[in-house]
């Protein structure tokens, strides 16, 4: 639907548009995009965005419109609720326009050159991106003089209203910087077994969305018959303004040097009616770009007649190689860009060591922070966007010292703790990922922990206590749920729902009872003993760990599962690495009580054991989730320098091929992924020496490691202004520097083993 309202500028005030709506909205002032939202509140809920249109607005009459998509459907991304659209714009107290009837009235229409019945983008988003545009397709949303067919709307009922809280996004031009290459196609191309995505076959009760035979286009299926014909690498510098000249039948493809998120974009001068389709994907795929290579439909396509068009997407996307691709017609691309969708609040945070490798992970980590933090925390910004627990654990550590608030994580526990109870899914239980629709009942019941260790965290980084008390309720029905899966020796057996360790052979060693479950059970009860004051969850957690070092560890390692034989539950021989590390993290084994596991973990595991082949028998870790506990836990045992070479193994190779850090060690699925934002956290901690920034109780730890490094400089932003810390290494001695908000306590330790001079502290 088009929205539209005209008004005069006011003189004296700023002019501010208040808007809400169900399911995502962008405004246009004047014909410039100026807002895109909502932010993303729990069910029955909307959150409130406020947008300043002064900058935009010229005297005289001015216009605002707003195209609003009402999805309709269920999805990990947008909740599946009532359209509509609430705006008002107000001068001070004076209502220029609005839907409820003051000011200006908002005319309203259907705007058709959006192909309804179209296949979903994935199976965790909404729908994919097929128009059909005619001729001054976009004029009603910049000249209030062009026809707009008006539809009355039905008023909706009223509706409980949030506030934003959290900063805008950006939204500036990222431009290509390389031309890769050029080459003709060829169609009907035989494809044998058609890949075809569970949002394309499995729409039904449990799916919203078309049902194929229902479709009046499936790029998805079309484009896997075309092939690119002899591909000519180009690998030329993308000049601005260069005008990139695609006939019938041809591709080209342009780099925008690192993953990007946002609206792909296009000044488009088609000679003739064309056919033309942006495919896009964060890797090239022998030399081509694979839409279906993390399971979406990254293709945004167009029908477009003879004549000159803006063309940009509606929705955002995450890409680094983007395909221009004409099968019929020809035309002309005078710009090319991505309109990014990307958090603000990342430009005071920096870090700089005269090791570059550090420089790259911290400036990966970052930019991965800043395009899965827009209203949420999100795993990734393309196949889901979804607000994942366990992801979230990470990403709000990243979010303190990146941007200096707890205010969008605030909002992440809000969106949890309001709705009385979360349809699909098992009294008690939390959603793995939320605000999503779980019409499978699908839910990881372990997950839910992560939820409670996060929330202790988020105390200790806000002192928001109320928030901490609003979720009590919440959190002692999510341990009444664990309770009906406790058998006789206390551990939980059988979980129902998918239980989700990460992405190895962990998996596949979840039943009947899971010993890594079971140690982040007994973290969480101690975690909530210490938010509540429960000396009953504190014992119960003492007991669940005494019970699983008893069953689990057999004298080398600790065993990942048991099985339940006849009535009796016999421990298998099946061990993963990540296990190892869930002992350690959740305090279920530590250096102390299992130092011979701990030196076998610190020496023989590891980025270097695929190499070294050492305890084949142990079932290799991977990104998500493993390898950021090894990190953490080097981490909590001061073993800076081994941290910092094992990191580099880590992230390296993905921050110099992405810009970003990825969801899986292989580039088999997203190379944008929330948690791993958390490297700029340690970097931080372990390597700058930035232990603890408590805004709170104004407070900055400095502890200074052993690291192999001359220099190293950074700064985290607070509420009261910049924690700043420096230093440089002179043979045996460290001259540091630390400036700090006026009234913060600075406490310093020294692990470096070299002796310190103070150069300025203020």
């Amino acid at each position: 639907m088009g929205f539209r309202a005209s008004f005069e500028a006011a003189d004296q005030h700023p002019v501010l548009l208040r808007v809400t709506g169900s399911t995502v909205y962008r405004i246009f002032v004047n014909g410039t995009l100026r807002g895109y939202g909502p932010a993303r509140g729990p069910h029955d809920y909307y959150r409130v965005d406020e947008w300043d249109l002064t900058p935009d607005l010229h005297s005289g009459r001015n216009l605002v419109a707003l195209e609003v998509a009402g999805y309709n459907v269920n999805s990990y991304y947008l909740l599946d609720q009532p359209s509509f659209l609430q705006a008002e714009a107000v001068a001070g107290t004076t209502v220029l326009a609005s839907t409820a009837g003051s000011g200006s009235q908002f005319e309203s229409a259907i705007l058709s050159e959006r192909v309804q019945k179209v296949q979903r983008y994935s199976f965790q988003r909404p729908f994919s991106e097929v128009y059909r545009i005619r001729v001054g397709y976009d004029r009603w949303r910049s000249d209030p003089s062009s026809p707009l067919q008006s539809l009355e709307c039905p008023v909706s009922p009223p509706k409980q209203l949030l506030p934003r809280r959290v900063p805008y996004p950006e939204f500036a031009l990222r431009r290509p910087v390389k031309h890769v290459s050029r080459a003709n196609v060829r169609t009907g191309v035989p494809v044998e077994k058609p890949w075809k995505d569970r949002s394309l076959t499995g729409i039904g009760d449990k799916l919203g969305g078309y049902p194929e035979s229902e479709l009046e286009a499936i790029p998805s299926l079309e484009l896997q018959h075309v092939a690119a014909v002899s591909p000519e690498m180009l690998n030329l510098p993308y000049a601005a303004g260069e005008r990139i000249e695609v006939g019938p039948y041809t591709q080209h493809i342009v780099d925008f040097g690192a993953d990007v998120t946002g609206f792909v974009g296009a000044n488009v001068n088609c000679s003739k009616p064309t056919r033309l389709f942006l495919v896009f994907d964060e890797l090239l795929s022998e030399g081509d770009v694979d839409f279906k290579r993390l399971s979406c439909v990254n293709i945004v396509s167009y029908e477009l007649p003879e004549g000159i068009f803006a063309l940009e997407a509606f929705e955002p996307y995450t890409l680094r190689f983007l395909k221009l691709l004409v099968l019929e017609g020809e035309c002309e691309f005078g710009d090319i860009y991505v309109r990014e969708y990307a958090s603000p609040t990342i430009r005071q945070a920096h870090f700089q060591a005269n090791d570059e490798r550090l420089n790259k992970l911290f400036a990966a980590g970052r930019e991965t922070y800043r395009q899965n933090a827009v209203d949420i925390f999100t795993d990734c910004p393309s196949r889901e966007r979804a607000g994942w627990l366990y992801d979230s654990f990470f990403t709000s550590r990243a979010a303190l010292d990146i941007s200096g608030s707890t205010t969008m994580e605030r909002n992440f526990f809000e969106n949890f703790q309001l709705p009385p109870h979360f349809a699909f899914i098992p009294e008690g239980m939390l959603p793995m990922c939320y605000p999503a629709d779980h019409n499978d009942g699908n839910f990881i019941p372990n997950w839910s922990l992560w939820f409670v260790l996060q929330l202790e965290e988020y105390l200790a980084r806000s002192g928001d206590r109320l928030t901490v008390e609003a979720l009590h309720t919440k959190l002692m029905r999510l341990f009444e749920y664990f309770q009906r899966f406790e058998n006789q020796d206390g551990l939980l057996e059988k979980l129902d729902g998918w239980v989700f360790i990460e992405w190895s052979k962990a998996n596949d060693y979840v039943q009947d009872v899971n010993y890594p479950s079971n140690m982040l059970y007994a973290a969480a009860l101690d975690a909530a003993a210490r938010m509540y004051y429960s000396q009953h969850w504190a014992e119960k957690a003492a007991k669940v760990r005494e019970t699983v070092r008893r069953q689990s560890f057999d004298g080398h390692f600790f065993v990942d599962n048991a099985v339940r034989q006849n009535g009796k539950l016999v421990v298998t021989r099946n061990r993963s690495e990540v296990c190892q590390y869930f002992a350690f993290f959740t305090g279920t084994a530590s250096p102390e009580t299992h130092a011979e596991l701990w030196r076998t973990l610190k020496a023989q595991f590891g980025p270097g054991r695929p190499a070294s082949k050492a305890f084949p028998e142990v079932a290799p870790a991977n990104a998500l989730v493993g390898n950021a506990l090894r990190l953490e836990l080097l981490a909590g045992q001061d073993l800076s320098r081994q941290m910092l070479d094992e990191s580099v193994s880590y992230y390296l190779y993905m921050a110099e091929r992405t810009g970003t850090l990825w969801e899986d060690i292989n580039p088999t699925a997203s190379c944008n992924h929330g948690f791993a934002s958390h490297i700029t956290h340690m970097l931080y901690r372990n390597v700058l020496g930035l232990w603890a920034v408590d805004p709170v109780n104004k407070r900055v730890h400095v502890r200074l490691a052993d690291v192999p490094l001359t220099s190293c400089s950074g700064g985290v932003p607070t509420i009261h202004g910049m924690v700043e810390l420096s230093w440089k290494t002179q043979g045996e001695t460290i001259s540091y520097q630390v400036s700090t908000p006026e009234g913060f306590e600075v406490q310093l330790e020294n692990l470096s083993g070299k002796k310190l001079t103070l150069s300025r502290h203020r």
